[in-house]
């Protein structure tokens, strides 16, 4: 974890819940056009090159969270893998995103959980001009089929 930390300053990698969020964040950076932040925003945790602000959620599990007190501009949703690959689940809308849980009631936690087979559906309704951009050579499906890439690119 301490290489992790020095290759990301901005990201704790601590073994309390965030691990998975951060290496999320980390490797959204590494893979997408955004910027994450230095420090906790309400609501976001990153900036597209285009200005839109952006959530992104990463779990290592079959399902994605999703807030319950509001819908995000947009949402970018990874997947990890145990050898720390990331795949693309959701990249769009958060709009298209909560069509998952719009006849839900609102959870305790005020996040509900969304799984990735929906997701992943989803995300085959999303325009390519409402994805936010890759970088440059780097090979990740909008529908993470086939293709998957690691933080070592």
């Amino acid at each position: 974890m301490e290489r992790l930390g020095l290759a990301f300053p901005k990201k704790r990698f601590t073994l309390d819940g965030r691990f998975v969020g951060d290496m999320g964040e980390a490797l959204a950076e590494e893979l997408y056009e955004i910027t994450v932040f230095d420090r906790l925003e309400k609501h976001h945790d990153a900036r597209a090159a285009d200005g839109r602000l952006v959530p992104v959620k990463a779990t290592m599990q079959a399902a994605l969270t999703f807030p319950a007190d509001h819908v995000p501009d947009y949402y970018l949703g990874l997947q990890i893998d145990a050898k720390g690959k990331a795949t693309e689940v959701f990249n769009g809308p958060g709009k298209i995103a909560h069509q998952a849980i719009r006849n839900r009631k609102a959870p305790r936690t005020n996040l509900h959980s969304i799984s990735l087979t929906a997701l992943k559906a989803l995300n085959k309704r999303v325009q390519d001009k409402d994805r936010i951009k890759r970088r440059p050579n780097i090979a990740l499906h909008p529908t993470g089929a086939d293709d998957k890439v690691n933080a070592d690119g």
